[in-house]
């Protein structure tokens, strides 16, 4: 199984609009509910079977213990890391997974069922970005090793919640949270600034991420 860990000196951007405005950025200050952290486990899936209709609007609601946050799925631009990702989602593969990494004023990353930051599929898919790809507040995209080649993802996906400006574009879009992201940047609070490995200080469940398309 490839290592998905996320390193905190290589991520990646999107330069398919995925900044949000500064109003709605503001997250009121209400805390998260504690709760128990599910029991880790190895998964294997098979890789999907051809791609999404880009035709459609298709997007992805994340319902954790912290609430809940919804990602427009970047289908056109990303069509295998999409199709992965909307078919473990409906395979109940994020169910009862947990944000393992929490960097605050940097990025929320989970979809590992191991909790290890080295969980995945058992698969990897592949979509290069742009080279001119920037990751704004509210973009969404997959983690890699820095050994994997560009756009390589397996299941393990981040959320951009503060200043990611330094990336690379080596990591596959997954797409923009188009609502719910105060979810997301409280979330981005319950870690420890001051270690780099990005431990989180509070258990945050994924509940279950519902597909819709219209």
């Amino acid at each position: 199984m490839i290592r998905r860990a996320l390193l905190l000196v290589a991520l990646a951007a999107v330069s398919v609009t995925l900044g949000v405005t500064s109003s709605t950025a503001v997250a009121r200050p209400v805390s998260c509910p504690k709760v128990a952290a599910p029991k880790p486990r190895s998964e294997s899936r098979k890789p999907p079977r051809g791609r999404l209709d880009p035709r459609k609007t298709w997007t992805a609601t994340v319902t954790t213990s912290c609430g809940s946050f919804t990602i427009l799925l970047a289908v056109k631009t990303s069509p295998h890391t999409t199709a992965s990702f909307v078919s473990l989602a409906r395979s109940h593969f994020y169910d009862d997974t947990t944000f393992h990494r929490i960097v605050p004023g940097f990025v929320i990353q989970g979809g590992d069922p191991t909790a290890t930051g080295s969980g995945g599929p058992g698969y990897s898919v592949v979509d290069r970005p742009p080279r001119t790809t920037k990751y704004r507040l509210g973009a969404v995209a997959m983690a890699k090793t820095q050994t994997d080649p560009r756009g390589t993802s397996g299941s393990q996906f981040f959320v951009v919640t503060g200043n990611a400006s330094f990336l690379m574009p080596d990591y596959a879009v997954l797409g923009r949270v188009v609502k719910g992201l105060p979810v997301a940047l409280r979330i981005g609070r319950l870690g420890n600034a001051s270690d780099p490995a990005g431990t989180p200080t509070q258990v945050v469940v994924v509940r279950k991420i519902t597909i819709t398309s219209s």
